[in-house]
């Protein structure tokens, strides 16, 4: 698949919950859900895999006014403290609303200790970020700018800013009439935005509605395998309908052997399964999204097969469900396959004018 293109209209200037979702993701869940299905186009059975609208709150309703303003704020450089960073620039369509990096980079060209997670689909998470922290993308929205590692902005300064630019200052009384320019207004605009990135209708999309000729026999097999608890055993983490359970794992990546490994989870929820554990990213579009983990530290989704294949490479306190799998060249190659009919088509993106 191409990546996205782009046009350029301005100068870049605690018990009960954890047990309840282990048996959610559990293999005996997959196994049923594996056995129910009909593998051909269009059967019911495999419907649920198909995305629903997306959730929005109730506080912040989508409208035209909303979205455009908080486009704007997302692409807007001058919300960083040395107006060198913007949103975009850690979440940039041309590399699937990611960076292409293993790594972030902050303010200053700061290596940052996680690769960026794509905004795509971030609207259907039931937590943000790869520890989960955050509660909403309202909630998320606000961190980047505030922390001196990444955008590295005064907030007084910023408001102050965006109360004086009178094309900002008339979008927000239009967007949120009657509520004043604020940390609230701003991080409800940006995630309004975020709501409106979204992966469209893939191969599989396509031949989950009905149309026989759009994946191939290699990756309808591919599909067979990801969700065979007994093969691929993809499923069990990459579930339907956005290939994610929103759940958080250890995956037995070899970083998590370093002298000072990221804990992931555990910082927010000091479970022990949670120490190294990270969020499930969908699969959706996941072509446009190299590269790989939570750590950037694989290139491509055959290097990620061969990962699992051989169950983690360190293998402390691994997830539950992780074990290694019996895939012969053919497979891993279907299996690859059936992971790039995840990625769909999206249309040039137009990138916005600044207010002034």
């Amino acid at each position: 698949m191409k990546r996205m293109k782009m046009i350029n209209h301005h100068h870049r200037h605690t018990g009960v919950s954890l047990l309840v979702s282990l048996l959610l993701a559990s293999p005996f869940a997959v196994a049923v859900e594996y056995k129910d299905h009909t593998f051909s186009a269009g059967d019911a059975s495999l419907q649920h895999w198909l995305l629903p609208a997306v959730p929005v709150p109730a506080d912040n309703a989508l409208n035209a006014d909303r979205i455009a303003l908080g486009k704007q704020l997302f692409f807007d450089p001058r919300l960083s403290g040395d107006s060198n960073m913007s949103c975009a620039t850690c979440h940039n369509p041309l590399f699937g609303w990611s960076d292409g990096l293993p790594t972030a980079k902050g303010s200053k060209s700061m290596v940052l200790g996680r690769a960026s997670p794509t905004v795509i689909n971030t609207a259907y998470n039931t937590l943000q970020m790869w520890d989960g922290r955050k509660k909403s993308l309202e909630d998320q929205a606000m961190g980047p700018m505030m922390s001196n590692q990444e955008m590295n902005m005064n907030i007084p300064k910023l408001l102050d800013f965006l109360q004086k630019t009178p094309d900002y200052s008339a979008s927000f009384n239009k967007a949120y009439p009657g509520e004043a320019i604020s940390e609230v207004t701003i991080a409800k605009a940006i995630a309004s935005f975020e709501r409106t990135v979204l992966s469209n209708d893939s191969q599989f999309d396509r031949w989950i509605k009905g149309d026989k000729n759009a994946m191939t026999a290699q990756q309808v097999n591919g599909f067979k395998l990801f969700v065979n608890p007994d093969k691929g055993n993809c499923a069990v983490c990459h579930s339907a309908p956005n290939f994610t359970d929103n759940g958080f794992h250890n995956i037995g990546l070899a970083s998590f052997g370093g002298a000072t490994p990221d804990v992931g989870r555990f910082a927010e929820k000091p479970l022990k399964l949670m120490k190294g554990a990270f969020k499930t990213p969908t699969l959706r579009d996941i072509t446009l999204t190299a590269p790989y983990f939570h750590d950037g530290s694989a290139s491509t989704l055959e290097q990620v097969v061969d990962h699992y294949v051989q169950g983690g490479e360190v293998k402390t306190n691994l997830a539950p469900n992780l074990k290694s799998l019996t895939l012969s060249s053919n497979e891993k190659a279907d299996l690859v396959a059936f992971m790039r009919a995840l990625t769909s088509d999206h249309p040039a993106f137009v990138l916005p004018v600044l207010p002034h």
